[in-house]
């Protein structure tokens, strides 16, 4: 996964608006807050709730 730096850091859960952690071997990134991993493709992040992965 290839993801600019700056655009991590602005980069917000769009449910809780909690920070995202990255997770590379999932080629996700990871809502702790509200147990949701979004889906990167292609190196541009899916930032849809209904595309969202349960972690509960």
């Amino acid at each position: 996964m290839n993801l600019d730096p700056a655009l991590l850091d602005i980069l917000v859960c769009p449910q809780c608006r909690a920070t995202l952690f990255v997770d590379d071997d999932a080629s996700e990134l990871v809502c702790n807050a509200c147990q949701l991993a979004y889906p990167v493709r292609d190196d541009i992040p899916v930032m849809l709730v209904d595309e969202a992965r349960s972690l509960a």
